[in-house]
C-alpha cells in the first residue's frame, strides 16, 4: 500500500489528530469542537491546552457540552468567534477530503496488488506465447493506470495541503482577533477576564501574588467633544502603547471598556504594582497630543489609576471592585494620580 500520509504537513497532522480525538470521544465533529481540539493539538493557545490537560488529569469526561464550555470560554468572542468557527469548519472539511484521498490511495493500491497477483498466477499457468504477451500487456496497462492514479492523487494531496495551510493561518488570525481589541491592538475585556481566572487559579495553587491596575483617561469625553472621535481614537491607541511599553513578561494590558484600561501583574504585590502604575502614569503624562497639520499642541494625556491585590479565595469581582474604588478615589482627589487600595481610607480621612 502506498503511504501518502507522509506528504501531509504539520497542519494536516493537527487536524487529523483532532478528527480522531472527536471520534474517540464520541462527540460531534462540528466546527466548534474542531476549533477546540485543533487549537489543543497545535499548542497555539497554552491556556486552553493547560485547561484540557488538567481536566484529563482529573479524569473529567469530554462531552459535547464540555467542548461547548471550552469553546465559549476561549473563543466566545462575538463576530471574531464566528470567524473562528468558520475557519475551523473549512479546515474540518479540507481534512475530511484529504483523509478520503488517503483512503482512496489505499484502496487503489490494494486493487492493483490483487490484480497483479491474479495476472501473475495466469502468467505461471500460461504456455502459449500469445497468452504470455497478452498477460504482460495487461500488467503494463494496470501499472500505467496505477501510475496515473498516483500522480493525480499526489496533485490533489498537494492542493489540499496548501489549502489547509492557508486555512490554518486564517484560524490563527481569527483566534488572535478574538483576543484583541480591534482599535488599540491590545487584549480585549473577554481575554482579560479569561486570563484573570487563570492567574487566580495559579495563585490559589502556589500562593503567588497578583495585582490589578484599573486606569482611566482623565477628561476623555471633553477631549472627544472638543477634537472629534478620530483624535479620541488616537489617544486610546497612544495610551495602549504607553501601557505595553511599561509592562513585561507575563503582564497583560487590556482595554476594559471605553477609555478604561486594565493591567494584570502576576507575581507582583501591591507595593510593586503601585510602582509600575506610577511609571505608567508618568510615561503617558509626558506625551503631548499634536495636530500634525498645524503643529498645534492639543494638550497632555493624564491617567488616574487604582491598584488592588488579589486575596486568595475571594470572588474575582471583589478584586475588580476594590481596584475600581481606588480608581474612583484617584479621580475624586484631582485625577492624574495613583491610589493603591490600602491608601483609600487614609486619603479620604485626610480630606474629611
Amino acid at each position: 500500500m502506498l503511504d501518502y500520509s507522509q506528504d501531509l504537513d504539520e497542519s494536516q497532522d493537527f487536524a487529523a489528530r483532532s478528527m480522531a480525538r472527536m471520534k474517540q470521544l464520541g462527540i460531534p465533529t462540528s466546527a466548534r469542537n474542531f476549533a477546540v481540539w485543533y487549537t489543543y493539538f497545535s499548542g497555539s493557545n497554552p491556556d486552553l491546552k493547560r485547561m484540557i490537560d488538567v481536566l484529563h488529569g482529573n479524569h473529567q469526561p469530554f462531552t459535547d457540552v464540555r467542548c461547548l464550555e471550552l469553546y465559549d470560554r476561549f473563543f466566545g468572542f462575538g463576530r471574531e468567534g464566528a470567524a473562528l468557527q468558520d475557519a475551523g469548519s473549512k479546515i474540518g472539511t479540507a481534512v475530511s477530503r484529504v483523509l478520503e484521498l488517503v483512503n482512496q490511495a489505499g484502496g487503489d493500491a490494494n486493487r492493483y496488488g490483487a490484480s497483479l497477483a491474479g495476472l501473475s498466477g495466469d502468467l505461471k499457468a500460461s504456455r502459449a506465447a500469445g497468452q504470455v504477451r497478452s498477460i504482460i500487456q495487461r500488467i503494463v496497462s494496470e501499472t500505467d493506470r496505477m501510475q496515473e492514479q498516483a500522480q493525480r492523487l499526489e496533485k490533489q494531496l498537494l492542493e489540499s495541503s496548501q489549502e489547509i495551510t492557508l486555512l490554518r493561518q486564517d484560524l490563527e488570525v481569527s483566534r488572535r482577533d478574538a483576543m484583541t481589541d480591534s482599535l488599540t491592538g491590545i487584549a480585549n475585556r473577554k481575554y482579560f477576564e479569561t486570563k484573570l481566572r487563570e492567574l487566580a487559579k495559579q495563585a490559589m495553587e502556589d500562593g503567588s501574588p497578583i495585582s490589578l491596575l484599573l486606569a482611566d483617561i482623565d477628561h476623555f469625553k471633553r477631549f472627544n467633544d472638543s477634537y472629534g472621535h478620530q483624535r479620541g481614537d488616537k489617544v486610546l491607541k497612544l495610551v495602549a502603547r504607553g501601557l505595553t511599553d511599561n509592562i513585561k513578561g507575563r503582564d497583560l494590558a487590556a482595554r476594559y471598556g471605553g477609555e478604561e484600561f486594565a493591567i494584570l501583574l502576576p507575581r507582583t504585590n501591591l507595593v510593586n504594582a503601585g510602582t509600575v502604575a506610577e511609571h505608567i502614569r508618568k510615561s503617558v503624562a509626558n506625551k503631548r497630543i499634536v495636530k500634525k497639520s498645524t503643529g498645534e499642541t492639543l494638550g497632555n494625556i493624564t491617567l488616574s489609576i487604582g491598584v488592588a491585590q488579589y486575596r486568595p479565595g475571594e470572588v474575582l469581582s471583589q478584586l475588580v471592585r476594590r481596584a475600581d474604588e481606588a480608581l474612583y478615589t484617584a479621580k475624586c482627589q484631582g485625577r492624574d494620580r495613583v491610589i493603591p487600595e490600602d491608601r483609600i481610607e487614609t486619603v479620604l480621612a485626610a480630606v474629611g
